[in-house]
């Protein structure tokens, strides 16, 4: 099988990341890339690269002729252009978080924007690929998870399915600059982020919040998130640190299976064996989320450390993932 592949939105870090991929996949050939911003110019002329992919306007891509289009657009962005793949017969894998939430109410109030195509809410899959591979099988539309809740709901789980899990959780989590996108930004400027640690949106205010309640909520009754994102000043990567309770009647042994039962036939998570935390070099250039598992000297109280890059296994590699899945190839396909 030969797949046709289109980018809509091909010049972002993740547009970058996700052509990369797609010429190393044997199974997967490029039809188009588009950019409003650089129609008519080279990749090369916008990365220092070989890659010669032209870049056209979408208006300009033929939309039918690709098997699968993979979105990388801003939030609300997406919405009318993965219409408009839908239209032409086309599945979409969308980057954005325009169709990763089902509810429209929950959507304008994280994104404080409505949603233009609630139509297509109901035909979207979340595409975190270990938790809902079923459904990602045959999907049309695929909303594509976002980094900073891959990391969460990959570390906690195990334990949400299994109902061991306590409602409080907090998250301090830490990403690479390349999270914030590469839109200039006061915030991400050299000088601001080099030796410098910054929380941003903390407690209950950041988006990816919807998300971690979207897979852990239906599981873990009254559900209370308190979220502390970071700038971290390295260019990718993100590392999220869970403080959590489980029922404290659960031994080491007894929680380090939950894991190993989950995760057991996945090429793409890495428990570590005990006493030894995720870190970034784990997974940065990867797309492998690395989990360490720390119980504290109180029964029932642990510390669940998770790694990811960013826009690997947080972005452009986990729509890679999606589309293997989608298509019946092997998931590590274009990996290794």
């Amino acid at each position: 099988m030969l797949l046709h592949v289109g980018v809509i939105g091909a010049t972002g870090y993740t547009g970058y990341e996700l052509l990369r991929l797609l010429h190393r996949h044997p199974q997967a050939t490029l039809a188009w890339a588009t950019s409003e911003s650089a129609a008519g110019k080279r990749l090369c002329d916008l990365y220092p690269t070989p890659d010669h992919t032209p870049l056209i306007r979408m208006e300009d891509a033929a939309l039918a002729q690709a098997d699968v289009v993979f979105l990388c657009l801003p939030h609300v962005a997406s919405m009318a252009a993965v219409a408009a793949v839908r239209a032409a017969g086309v599945a979409a894998i969308d980057l954005s978080a325009d169709y990763r939430l089902p509810d429209a109410t929950v959507y304008e109030r994280w994104y404080g924007h409505a949603h233009t195509r609630p139509d297509l809410l109901a035909e979207a899959v979340y595409g975190l690929c270990e938790v809902n591979r079923s459904q990602i099988a045959g999907a049309g539309l695929i909303g594509n998870p976002g980094c900073y809740p891959t990391t969460v709901n990959l570390g906690l789980w195990p334990l949400a399915r299994a109902g061991v899990l306590w409602p409080r959780v907090i998250v301090d989590a830490k990403s690479g600059v390349s999270g914030a996108g590469r839109e200039l930004r006061l915030s991400s400027h050299f000088v601001e982020a080099n030796e410098n640690l910054s929380p941003y949106s903390i407690g209950y205010a950041h988006r990816h919040i919807a998300e971690m309640e979207l897979i852990l909520g239906p599981h873990v009754p009254g559900l209370q998130i308190t979220f502390s994102p970071h700038l971290l000043p390295v260019s990718r990567g993100i590392l999220s640190t869970l403080y959590i309770d489980i029922d404290p009647g659960l031994s080491e042994t007894a929680v380090r299976d939950l894991y190993a039962a989950a995760y057991a036939d996945e090429p793409f998570i890495h428990l570590l064996p005990p006493g030894q935390p995720a870190t970034l070099r784990h997974t940065v250039g990867s797309n492998r989320c690395a989990i360490g598992l720390t119980p504290l000297p109180r029964p029932g109280q642990w510390i669940v450390t998770v790694s990811e890059d960013n826009l690997l296994k947080g972005a452009s590699g986990q729509a890679v993932q999606n589309m293997n899945i989608l298509f019946n190839l092997q998931e590590t396909t274009g990996f290794i």
